[in-house]
């Protein structure tokens, strides 16, 4: 059944507003909690996005970490991790990266269709969807939305980030800021170059600040979908320990 998937983009930034540095190896900016509360965020999604270049940079897992949510999607029928997903406009991807060979759920890529049956060959077990001369996330995410998907988690990197956030497909965003400035000139920026919906005349909601150990979560409601979506409240009003009010 189709269904039009609410989009969160997650990732964690340095003061001045950079995702990594230049050169590996990759910059760690999360603390241990930020970790296990991004782990929460995946155990909730029905999918994981990043593109190409984070493959190839970062190898990463991308699955659930904890063992204990691992169990809880599974007692729902559902794989331990959710799907990851990726796109690419070259081919470029290692058939033995992480990506690919880690943990047992879909893996997705996304391509122009002129390269996808090339690319298709040498996965192997990846589906292979071709989008058109080039794709665009407004058709990876309906495909996505086409294949069931209701909860898309975007983890990045920066061209990623810029082509979500420029097509407005964003419903909530996760920016955990790390307690120290990079400064470095040729690192990846959280965003790029982009004409975006909020601006001066049109600011985002910040819908929530928290403090984690020695960084602070933002969360932003970037669509009107987000105010019965809040996924993060419901799930700390489900596991808060109760109080008995002293009179």
């Amino acid at each position: 059944m189709s269904v039009t998937p609410y989009v969160t983009l997650s990732c964690a930034i340095s003061l001045d507003g950079y995702l990594d540095t230049a050169s590996p190896p990759r910059l760690t900016l999360s603390n241990d909690d930020d970790f296990d509360r991004v782990d929460e965020v995946r155990a909730r999604s029905d999918a994981i996005l990043i593109g190409a270049r984070t493959v190839r940079r970062d190898n990463p897992r991308l699955l659930v970490r904890s063992v204990a949510r691992q169990g809880r999607r599974e007692t729902t029928g559902l794989a331990r991790s959710p799907w990851k997903v990726t796109v690419t406009a070259t081919g470029d991807l290692d058939p033995n990266a992480a990506f690919f060979t880690a943990g047992d759920t879909t893996r997705l890529v996304y391509c122009p269709a002129p390269i996808a049956e090339s690319l298709r060959r040498r996965l192997g077990g990846a589906v292979v969807v071709g989008l058109g001369g080039d794709v665009t996330m407004t058709d990876l995410v309906a495909d996505l939305g086409d294949r069931g998907i209701g909860e898309l988690m975007v983890e990045g990197g920066a061209m990623i980030h810029t082509q979500f956030l420029a097509a407005n497909l964003v419903d909530e965003l996760h920016l955990s800021m790390a307690p120290f400035f990079l400064g470095n000139a040729g690192g990846a920026r959280f965003v790029g170059d982009g004409v975006f919906p909020w601006n001066s005349d049109r600011r985002a909601t910040l819908a929530e600040v928290r403090q984690i150990g020695d960084m602070v979560l933002m969360r932003y409601a970037l669509s009107g979908r987000f105010a019965e979506h809040d996924t993060e409240a419901q799930h700390r009003a489900m596991t808060a320990p109760l109080t008995v009010g002293m009179r």
